[in-house]
């Protein structure tokens, strides 16, 4: 496993890191304590040293998973937790977002019971955790520095979702210099997260990216065919019908990425993602051992060409050959600043009278 700095922090990730939002919560299939934390040290075996939680993920129980785990190995692992939903005073309603708490007497006490779950002293990177950018005040920023340099805190982050969007966000976060930002990335899913590759790029900015939703929610690991019928307590659910229809179509144009015996698609959509220098790490959702296994290795396997990139942006220019709505069209994306983000982005089309 090949590991990468965030930003200029110091703190060092492994290219695919362990996506703690499976243990804890149902969402992506119902497991035992014992495992949980199975899963979590078959990840480590494998290579993988990063590991990504967040307080809201079952209410606590994810930090705890992880934690009890990820014990008698702390000095080998690198630890990112989340705070900036209130569940402590909003029970869970369904795959409803909750209420967000982000003043800094809130996130102090977060931060401080996801030490106590953790029972760690310090995290390696602490994020806000889907924190529109009028909440991220001064007195916000100011905290998270005082955290880092009390030690407490190695390195900050800004994670964005669970919708697609967040544009300004992320603009945000590489103008204020976080560590990292983290974002839905993916080769069907390039916006935001090509926006921030240029923004990083055309900056100079040290912030680093993660890249979550690797697959586009079970396309590109090809865990969801026609044949996968999704259960209403499955998070893929939300996504429309149309997504997954043309995203099948889309599949097949991208299949050259593919080598029998050398990598996988799966494997291949980590790379792509990769071949960014500005993606620090890649945390696809791990459901199974046999995930664990295949996609860890993907660093190992040949990265992609020139050649294999140029085809694939060339197809993302037309829409890998689809004509049709997804149902997920640019103008359903989330903006905390009414669309602005998006049309300064030449994302969406300037509003009428602009």
């Amino acid at each position: 496993m090949n590991h990468r700095e965030l930003g200029d922090s110091g703190v060092e990730v492994s290219e695919v890191g362990f996506g703690a939002w499976v243990v804890g919560t149902d969402w992506w299939g119902d497991r035992t304590e014992e495992q949980a934390v199975e899963m979590v040290q078959h990840a480590l075996d494998r290579g993988v040293t990063y590991f990504d939680t967040g307080d809201v993920y079952g209410h606590g129980r994810s930090e705890e998973l992880v934690g009890k785990a990820l014990a008698e190995h702390r000095e080998e692992v690198t630890v990112g937790t989340k705070v900036g939903y209130d569940f402590y005073e909003n029970p869970q309603a369904g795959h409803g977002e909750l209420p967000k708490e982000m003043h800094v007497d809130y996130l102090d006490e977060a931060f401080e019971r996801s030490l106590d779950r953790l029972d760690m002293e310090y995290v390696d990177v602490l994020q806000l955790h889907n924190a529109d950018a009028s909440e991220v005040t001064p007195e916000v920023l100011e905290w998270l520095d005082d955290l880092r340099e009390s030690g407490r805190v190695r390195a900050v982050g800004w994670a964005l979702g669970p919708s697609i969007g967040w544009l300004e966000e992320g603009k945000r976060a590489i103008a204020e210099e976080f560590d990292v930002v983290q974002t839905v990335f993916n080769m069907f899913e390039q916006v935001p997260g090509r926006n921030f590759v240029e923004e990083i790029r055309e900056t100079g900015a040290d912030t680093s990216l993660m890249a979550r939703v690797p697959h586009s929610s079970g396309l590109l690991n090809e865990q969801v065919t026609p044949d996968t019928e999704l259960g209403k307590g499955d998070h893929r659910s939300h996504r429309p019908t149309q997504w997954f229809e043309t995203g099948w179509e889309k599949l097949e144009n991208v299949r050259f990425l593919e080598r029998d015996g050398q990598r996988t698609m799966a494997q291949a959509t980590i790379q792509w993602l990769l071949a960014h220098s500005e993606v620090a790490s890649v945390t696809p959702t791990f459901r199974t051992a046999e995930d664990i296994d295949a996609w860890a290795a993907a660093p190992d396997t040949p990265p992609l060409s020139d050649e294999e990139i140029e085809r694939v942006e060339e197809l993302y220019r037309r829409n890998f050959g689809i004509d049709r709505d997804d149902g997920m069209s640019p103008e359903e994306f989330r903006s905390s600043v009414d669309g602005r983000d998006l049309e300064e982005a030449g994302i969406l089309a300037p509003s009428a009278g602009d």
